[in-house]
């Protein structure tokens, strides 16, 4: 059966009369046509591998359900899986308010057609700029990685300067992600860490008048706090850069924001609040700037706020300063908008109200503890050793006296994730609310009877 006779049984219009008949419509004698100006080296050339279509309903559920039994939800395990994506709480009531159909469904309708959804995200706007101490913060973004990504276009266009000096420990995704979406305007200088943080004498050194943004990661890839963020703001700004700092807003119920340090884009990911893990999690990104025009002008991405109507005490919900947009200017357009991650930008103001001011207080405080306590319980294992004495808050890595690869193999057997491999020697280990402290312990005595001084001896022969 050739492809110009299949009909997919998923796919509409696939039948040949149908195909015909928009080729007849458009003009085109085949599809081919519609890819001539893909060059051939960029052509895959041969058709996806994909298994035949099971045109039984019942074949095909049965098909995925095999798929996804090959998952192992981290529940299921004792885990101290990080690197981005983290297994906090979710709260029964963040699942079924999104669950609801008007926001569920809902893909960009506007006012005439809006059931709630652009005031659930503007009180989700409200929390995260009070949480993060900051004046405007953007309906969500893909992810945390395109949010820094855009914080870091922003400083570009704002200071007219192409370069970035990259002063923390970056997740080696989040700065590939972060190096290809800049790459046409701004270049990328990484300045090593000391002790797990920034090297100020270093920055300051690189500083000059061609510098568009110094960018920290706070909690860094190794879930290092920046202690001296103050000092490379200012450092910045005498410079005449911008602060850009990427980090996770888990810890600011008893951390003090970036906002108080000098920060001027605060961007991140706001998996943590509120949203599953789900095989590599849900993910929104936000921005946040002060009150500032010449900040919040350059912003591509989509404010909802308050807005009078024609009945006196009544107020709406809807689209601020909309002509920054590329909605508005299209291919003129400063930065592409594209599609928002609303939905979970309403889960997270859920999972913000229902926390309160309290909540997160106790939430910060706990990570902090529980990141200390596992510290603590790693080193006192022989052939475990703490890569620095930085301040850590969830993650934090060791460094084995044995091959990381086969500790992790080792530990699955016995039913734990230990952690994510990030060196031969290197473990990066995480805990949230959810590891308790018995949990702790369980990993530090399993990686005891791992890490047994006869293997460590024969491993550093």
């Amino acid at each position: 059966m050739t492809s110009e006779s299949f009909v997919h049984p998923y796919i509409p219009n696939t039948a040949p009369e149908s195909r015909a008949a928009m080729l007849a419509a458009v003009g085109a004698a085949s599809v081919d046509e519609f890819y001539a100006d893909i060059p051939a080296s960029l052509r895959l050339n041969r058709p996806l591998d994909l298994p035949a279509p099971l045109v039984a309903e019942q074949d095909l559920a049965r098909h995925v359900r095999g798929i996804l039994a090959k998952n192992t939800p981290t529940g299921e395990r004792l885990s101290f899986l990080g690197a981005g994506v983290y297994n906090h709480y979710v709260p029964a009531v963040v699942d079924e308010v999104i669950g609801r159909s008007e926001f569920l469904t809902a893909y960009a309708g506007e006012p005439y057609e809006d059931h709630g959804r652009f005031q659930a995200l503007f009180q989700y706007q409200s929390l995260m700029a009070e949480l993060l101490e900051m004046d405007v913060v953007n309906v969500p973004t893909y992810d945390g990685y395109q949010a820094t990504a855009t914080g870091l276009t922003m400083s570009g266009r704002i200071t007219g300067r192409r370069r970035v000096i990259v002063a923390s420990d970056v997740l080696p995704a989040k700065l590939a992600k972060v190096a290809d979406y800049v790459r046409a305007h701004l270049t990328l200088e990484h300045v090593p860490t000391v002790g797990g943080t920034a090297d100020i004498a270093a920055i300051t050194a690189s500083l000059g008048d061609d510098v568009a943004a110094v960018w920290v990661e706070t909690p860094s890839a190794t879930g290092a706090v920046e202690a001296a963020l103050q000092q490379i703001a200012d450092a910045a700004h005498a410079a005449g850069a911008v602060l850009v700092v990427g980090t996770d807003p888990i810890g600011y119920g008893v951390l003090a924001p970036p906002s108080l340090h000098g920060a001027d884009i605060v961007t991140g990911d706001i998996q943590s609040l509120g949203l599953h893990q789900w095989y590599g999690g849900a993910h929104g990104g936000f921005i946040a700037v002060h009150d500032d025009p010449t900040y919040v002008m350059e912003m591509p991405s989509r404010l909802f706020g308050l807005a009078t109507t024609d009945v006196p005490g009544e107020y709406g919900f809807g689209d601020v300063a909309y002509d920054r947009t590329s909605f508005a200017h299209r291919e003129e357009g400063k930065e592409w908008v594209g599609t928002a991650a609303a939905l979970w930008g309403i889960a997270a103001g859920v999972y913000l109200a229902l926390m309160g001011p309290e909540g997160m207080a106790e939430l910060g405080e706990t990570l902090l503890a529980r990141t200390r306590y596992a510290q603590q319980a790693l080193a006192a294992v022989d052939g475990v050793e703490l890569d620095d004495d930085a301040v850590h808050l969830r993650e934090f890595t060791v460094t084995l006296a044995v091959p990381a690869s086969d500790v992790v193999s080792a530990l699955r057997a016995k039913g734990i994730e230990p952690g994510v491999i990030v060196g031969e020697r290197r473990l990066l280990v995480c805990v949230t609310e959810l590891t308790s402290q018995a949990d702790i312990d369980t990993l530090a005595g399993a990686l005891a009877s791992v890490i047994t001084p006869e293997l460590a001896e024969e491993n550093n022969r």
